[in-house]
């Protein structure tokens, strides 16, 4: 199956105002796996920018003033997306700046039924907790280190590592990287820790013989790091 993990920056938060669309990122994903194929442009808004908007994706007036309009790269845009699911993070706010610019081309719309909103998901997935995409990127354990500030090609990349845990795409609990899978132990015993410890249902001879092949394995074992203390 193919979709398209999509992300914007603008120049405001709403495009009934005036604001437009800076920056369009786009990550080709079939089954939930990126092809590595890409789409990502810098667009002219035609208009100034605000500064407190600028310190947040670092896009300055200078800077977009030589690069195409929406109208130049439509039609690349709409050939890139083809008729795949898209990907989106909190869709309805990306989706309006996206019609926007669709309709003063007098291009058909994007419809909301051909969207996945990971925010929706998130939200029924971990109901009452955080769940940006700062917040998600915590809590399964991706590096977004390099997220200085908010850019659609990077946030595309990030959401498309958090949607595969969102829908189970991936094994992603399971690595051989001891720290790594303490980091992701850790973070799901936040996340889902159990107000009453589960009874064992090993038997104490089958608890015995377990140990004992611990023991074989030597003290590097990554098994031990589940050991439970006596």
């Amino acid at each position: 199956m193919r979709e398209i993990v999509l992300d914007t920056e603008t120049t405001g938060l709403d495009p009934f105002t005036g604001h437009r669309i800076v920056e369009i990122g786009c990550i080709e994903l079939v089954n939930c796996i990126s092809t590595s194929a890409t789409f990502h442009v810098y667009l002219n808004p035609e208009r100034d920018m605000p500064a407190e908007v600028e310190a947040i994706h670092g896009l300055s007036s200078a800077f977009l003033a030589d690069k195409p309009k929406f109208a130049d790269i439509a039609e690349s845009l709409v050939e890139f997306l083809g008729d795949a699911k898209l990907v989106i993070h909190n869709a309805g706010f990306d989706l309006s700046f996206l019609n926007a610019e669709l309709d003063r081309l007098k291009r058909p719309p994007i419809g909301r039924d051909r969207v996945v909103d990971t925010l929706a998901l998130a939200r029924r997935r971990h109901p009452g907790g955080p769940n940006k995409l700062d917040d998600l990127c915590a809590r399964y354990g991706i590096d977004n280190s390099r997220r200085t500030k908010h850019g659609a090609l990077l946030d595309a990349e990030l959401l498309a590592e958090v949607y595969a845990e969102l829908v189970g795409g991936r094994q992603a609990r399971f690595s051989l990287d001891r720290k790594q899978t303490a980091v992701r132990a850790l973070t799901v015993a936040a996340a889902k820790e159990r107000p009453a410890p589960l009874s064992p249902r090993l038997t104490f001879d089958e608890e015995k013989a377990h140990r004992t092949l611990l023991a074989a394995l030597g003290a590097d074992s990554i098994w031990r790091d589940y050991l439970a203390e006596k």
